[in-house]
């Protein structure tokens, strides 16, 4: 597990707020403001809510996806399209690496800048993610 919340930096309250991150004990969690008592909530409930959203958003997709990703890549060959959609394919097992190792810094700052962010209730219930959107063609 890591030593801080995956989201760390990318979670604000109902009312816009920054929901500050820390620990209890060695158990990583979000600090929801609520009227001055502070909620601490462990932060895989809202890490794997998120993870869990992304997933769901990605299945379908798979060959779109990693055509692009390969594109951006610059490895357009049929081999590493093919291994990059298997690993969108199994995009679960990848989840649990990140729940393990954690998000970098500079990706959470760089997700920030692009206008990522979740947005709880002080229960710690993911209301939305907002992510930014890519910039589609006006043929659609």
């Amino acid at each position: 597990m890591p030593r801080q919340p995956l989201f760390a930096g990318l979670v604000v309250d109902e009312q816009g707020r920054a929901v500050a991150s820390g620990l209890i004990g060695n158990d990583p969690c979000y600090i929801v403001d609520d009227a001055g008592f502070q909620r601490h909530i462990p932060s895989e409930q809202i890490d794997r809510a998120v993870l869990g959203q992304m997933a769901q958003m990605m299945k379908g997709s798979e060959d779109l996806l990693s055509q692009h990703t390969a594109k951006m890549l610059g490895q357009e060959d049929p081999f590493s399209k093919a291994m990059i959609e298997q690993q969108l394919r199994n995009i679960e097992a990848q989840f649990e690496r990140e729940m393990e190792t954690g998000i970098p810094e500079d990706v959470r700052a760089y997700l920030g800048m692009m206008g990522f962010k979740i947005v709880v209730n002080f229960h710690g219930e993911v209301l939305r993610v907002e992510q930014p959107s890519a910039g589609g063609s006006d043929e659609e």
